[in-house]
């Protein structure tokens, strides 16, 4: 299938006409199936990220209590 999408993609981005309709609904699904996978996997990632945050957080001696936390040090203060 990787392969039919490449000679569909290659052959609009020639300025060839388009394929017959059920080429234009296979062209949409395989698509729509990208940016599917593509929005799983990110929420997949971010959802990953988040849960080590919170296990690292866990790791302090109050749990994911952390005095201080957030707050600006003398560093960072604004002048």
């Amino acid at each position: 299938m990787a392969t039919r999408l490449k000679t569909i993609f290659h052959s609009r981005l020639c300025g060839e006409k388009p394929g017959s309709e059920p080429e234009e609904a296979k062209l949409q699904i395989a698509s729509k199936q990208i940016v599917q996978n593509a929005i799983l996997r990110a929420v997949q990632q971010v959802s990953r990220e988040s849960r080590q945050r919170e296990a690292r957080a866990g790791d302090t001696p109050q749990g994911s209590f952390r005095p201080g936390a957030g707050e600006l040090t003398q560093k960072h203060e604004k002048k």
